[in-house]
């Protein structure tokens, strides 16, 4: 069994390290998208779980914002111009619907597989900024930040969704 009913991919259960952390990180990627299907752009902006903002398109560009960070900044050491006016990536602009976000989620996910093919779960980058600026973090470290914020932040698009519409699971 390769994928779910729902169509995400199966994570590996055996195997080598690298293929295992990449196919848990696909399962999340998959679920958030999985978490916005069949949604209009209405429905995506809607702050449905009262007194927070967050959205579910917000979380679609938050974690845009974590792929280029993670592997274009950290990882690769580059200079790449912030996404989005907001740094974080949760404000909406009133122009941009769920597919424009999701393609820009996409190509940054694109991005960060072309800089990380072939490296070494050892290879390192060093922090961007932050209060933890100049630190060495591996490749391995940075699969698994991302693995854990991609689970919260399912986390909290399980909840905005089932106030949406009611969808709940996966």
């Amino acid at each position: 069994m390769t994928t779910l009913p729902d169509g995400r991919p199966v994570p590996l259960m055996t195997g080598d390290e690298r293929p295992m952390l990449d196919s848990w990180l696909d399962f999340h990627r998959a679920t958030l998208e999985l978490k916005c299907a069949g949604l209009d752009d209405t429905q995506v902006r809607r702050a449905s779980a009262e007194p927070s903002s967050l959205t579910l398109l917000g979380l679609v560009q938050h974690l845009a914002v974590v792929e280029r960070n993670w592997f274009q900044r950290v990882f690769a050491g580059l200079d790449v111009p912030p996404l989005y006016t907001e740094e974080t990536g949760y404000a909406l602009d009133p122009d941009r619907g769920l597919d424009e976000a999701l393609a820009v989620w996409r190509r940054e996910i694109a991005r960060g597989r072309e800089l990380t093919a072939g490296r070494s779960l050892d290879d390192t980058g060093r922090m961007a900024d932050g209060p933890m600026a100049g630190l060495e973090v591996s490749l391995r470290w940075v699969l698994i930040h991302l693995i854990e914020e991609y689970a919260r932040h399912n986390g909290h698009a399980d909840i905005l969704r089932e106030r949406i519409d009611g969808v709940t699971g996966a």
